[in-house]
């Protein structure tokens, strides 16, 4: 047995462990173990329930149980009479997380973290739900209840538990990715009947979707912006312009640092919960480079630039790659670290930038957050330069000098923590959003943060064995699930497009073919989660909803896409077409549930595979026309003169008199070649043939 090493205060098993958030609990006085077969042995040996409670290092309402109930001596030890504990970090376990949240959503009909469920000695769960209170209020039951209610019925009710935890396991593993009854239509069609329905819940006023709290949903985003540019729908693209547009202006964006926060308690997006996200982040900024490419507003590309700018001055690495989170407290109140009062502006800044900005950012003296200002764009900043007689470029000038100087004072505050795991599946991300940003913006930068990112996840953590997922505390663990390799494919093909380098086309190569060898269902169709020689849990699941994140089938079909569109090997089609017919309920009833799988059908229907070759220097203007311009459904090939390749789609394709050429091809047939950009635009601006 595992025994926690010495110490002088509390200390468990979890003191062990790298994860940042389970070493946030490692001094609780709760008898916690790590996920593994020693709390279930034990389990079985003593006939106790087992309580699962998944968290994460960013998480508010997780802290907040840990100081109410984990941290209190008496809770503590009527918990480890009672129940064998076990902390779960559900960024290292995504797989845990899926199974034990689908438990309490049925359970409950909805769910959240922290997770607390509790299930048999066999991993079958029977009861839960998230945040429970010391002591019962509004309705809720306190800890302590629930740990003697639980412990109750799994004593004197045991054939209800037994009974109710195999029903729930049940339904966890029934097959819904069945044909469905009818036809669920064209991709356009698919395309066109979910954005209507996202549409239906626009919020026309203020962005996004729905009322409080609000959440940015990127891949909801990009579903509209794909059907704007597809059907030329004017209503769709107005509203992800004024989505990107009030969630920039608003709190859930640093206004000094840039970067967004997790998401926003109101309807209005001015309060967010404080944390920050490496994945809404890398999200994100692809929607801005589209909303720039689109408009051709400056705005959206100071927005696109300054969270390529968080990520590498923030979230990089000492190794390269990508941390995932910050938290939303510090020094024990959410928020410290960001907001400002009226004094504290009139302290850091002169009378008339205080002034001035104070209107711009709306900051008052009643503040809009318990007694504070959350910084937020209150007015134009040409109507708040009006009110103070001068110029735009004066109150420009006058709010660069701001965030300078407001944010050395920041930097002086106690800063919140960094979760500094490094997640292989939002380092793909990131990966895809940096290469695509260095690309577009002509940033050669941004382009080598994220292939230095490459370089180490390839490097550190892919063994023979196969890739690993977390690399924290100085070592990697955790064997990979399917988004990890279809984020990481994903993020790699980007990389190549960015670069031309073909180091990362045949990397992207790689980790597809393994994926499909290890996740794809030989019988049925579709990805598992986790791969045919992981750990099996209670029930095997096919993640086909995008949530926060995209599912690992959506992403494993963009990868595989993507990877079709550079060397029409069919295969990959084959595999795209049978997910679509084994998720096809799916599609038929709810399209936006996988809005990204839409999206990527869509987009292998009528995709452009750009090839340009010859001299390098002179192709960097066809390159740009690519970039630069209107969003397109595009995958992008580069190569040199006199250079080989072993990207399948370049390999007929010559450089004409030894200019820089570049042929558009729509599946199967090339476009004859062209040699100056505007020709080029030409073709990209023809639609795809029928």
């Amino acid at each position: 047995m595992t025994e926690p090493p010495a110490s002088p205060a509390h200390s468990n098993r979890l003191a062990l462990e790298t994860s940042p958030y389970l070493l946030q609990h490692a001094h609780n006085p709760v008898d916690w173990y790590a996920w593994g077969e020693e709390a279930w042995e034990r389990a079985r040996r003593e006939d106790k329930p087992v309580l699962v409670s998944v968290g994460y290092a960013a998480c508010h309402w997780c802290h907040v149980m840990e100081h109410e109930s984990f941290e209190s001596e008496e809770i503590a030890a009527l918990q480890n009479d009672l129940i064998v504990s076990i902390k779960v970090d559900r960024e290292e376990r995504p797989d845990i997380d899926e199974i034990y949240m689908d438990a309490i959503q049925m359970i409950h009909g909805q769910g959240g973290w922290p997770l607390n469920i509790f299930c048999t000695p066999e991993g079958k769960p029977f009861f839960g739900g998230t945040y429970f209170p010391p002591v019962g209020r509004t309705g809720m039951p306190s800890w302590p209840d629930v740990l003697r209610g639980v412990d109750r019925a799994y004593r004197e009710q045991r054939d209800q538990v037994e009974q109710q935890a195999t029903q729930i396991v049940q339904h966890l593993d029934m097959r819904f990715e069945l044909a469905a009854d009818g036809s669920s239509g064209s991709p356009k069609e698919m395309l066109a009947t979910a954005a209507g329905a996202l549409m239906q819940s626009a919020d026309a006023t203020n962005g996004g979707f729905g009322g409080a709290p609000k959440f940015p949903q990127p891949y909801y985003l990009s579903l509209l912006l794909r059907q704007a540019l597809a059907a030329h729908d004017a209503a769709a693209q107005e509203h992800v312009l004024l989505t990107l547009r009030k969630m920039a202006e608003g709190g859930i964006y640093d206004q000094l640092a840039g970067g967004f926060h997790r998401y926003a308690v109101d309807a209005i997006w001015l309060v967010p919960h404080f944390e920050k996200m490496l994945y809404d982040n890398a999200l994100l900024l692809p929607l801005y480079l589209d909303a720039w490419r689109l408009s051709r507003d400056v705005f959206f590309r100071r927005i696109a630039e300054e969270t390529a700018g968080y990520l590498l001055r923030e979230m990089t690495a000492p190794e390269g790659a990508f941390f995932a989170s910050t938290d939303a407290d510090s020094e024990g109140e959410e928020g410290k670290f960001f907001v400002w009062t009226r004094e504290e502006l009139m302290e850091v800044l002169d009378d008339d930038d205080s002034a001035l900005v104070s209107l711009y950012w709306g900051v008052d003296e009643g503040g809009n957050f318990e007694g504070k200002s959350i910084l937020n764009v209150a007015m134009p900043l040409a109507e708040a330069a009006g009110w103070h007689e001068k110029t735009e470029d004066e109150a420009a000038d006058a709010l660069a000098r701001a965030r300078r100087e407001l944010l050395a004072v920041r930097a002086t505050r106690v800063p919140p923590q960094t979760d500094t795991k490094i997640i292989v599946a939002w380092n793909g991300l990131a990966i895809d959003a940096l290469a695509r940003a260095g690309a577009v913006l002509d940033e050669p930068r941004y382009v080598e943060a994220a292939a230095t990112a490459a370089r180490f996840i390839l490097e550190a953590l892919r063994l023979e064995s196969g890739l690993l997922r977390i690399y924290a505390g100085g070592r990697a663990s955790v064997p990979a699930f399917l988004e990890d390799y279809a984020a990481l494919a994903d993020g790699l093909i980007t990389l190549y497009e960015a670069s031309g380098d073909e180091e990362w086309f045949g990397a992207a190569q790689s980790i597809i073919a393994e994926m499909n060898a290890r996740y794809w269902d030989e019988e049925h169709g579709g990805f598992f989660t986790v791969a045919r020689d992981g750990e099996q849990l209670v029930a095997r699941r096919k993640p086909a909803q995008d949530g926060a994140t995209p599912s690992g089938n959506s992403l494993a079909a963009s990868a595989l896409a993507r990877l079709y569109a550079l060397t029409s090997d069919g295969q990959l089609a084959d595999r795209i077409e049978a997910m679509r017919g084994i998720f096809g309920v799916l599609l038929e009833r709810a399209p936006t549930a996988m809005g990204l799988f839409v999206t990527t059908l869509e987009w292998l229907e009528n995709h452009q595979a750009v090839a340009v070759v010859g001299d390098e220097n002179r192709a960097t203007e066809m390159l740009r026309e690519v970039w630069s311009g209107p969003p397109r459904p595009t995958v992008v090939m580069q190569r040199g003169t006199d250079a080989a390749t072993e990207v399948p789609q370049l390999l007929d394709k010559n450089a004409v008199d030894g200019s820089a050429t570049a042929y558009v091809c729509h599946g199967f047939a090339c476009s004859a070649p062209v040699t100056t950009p505007e020709a080029l635009r030409e073709l990209l601006d023809q639609p795809a043939p029928a």
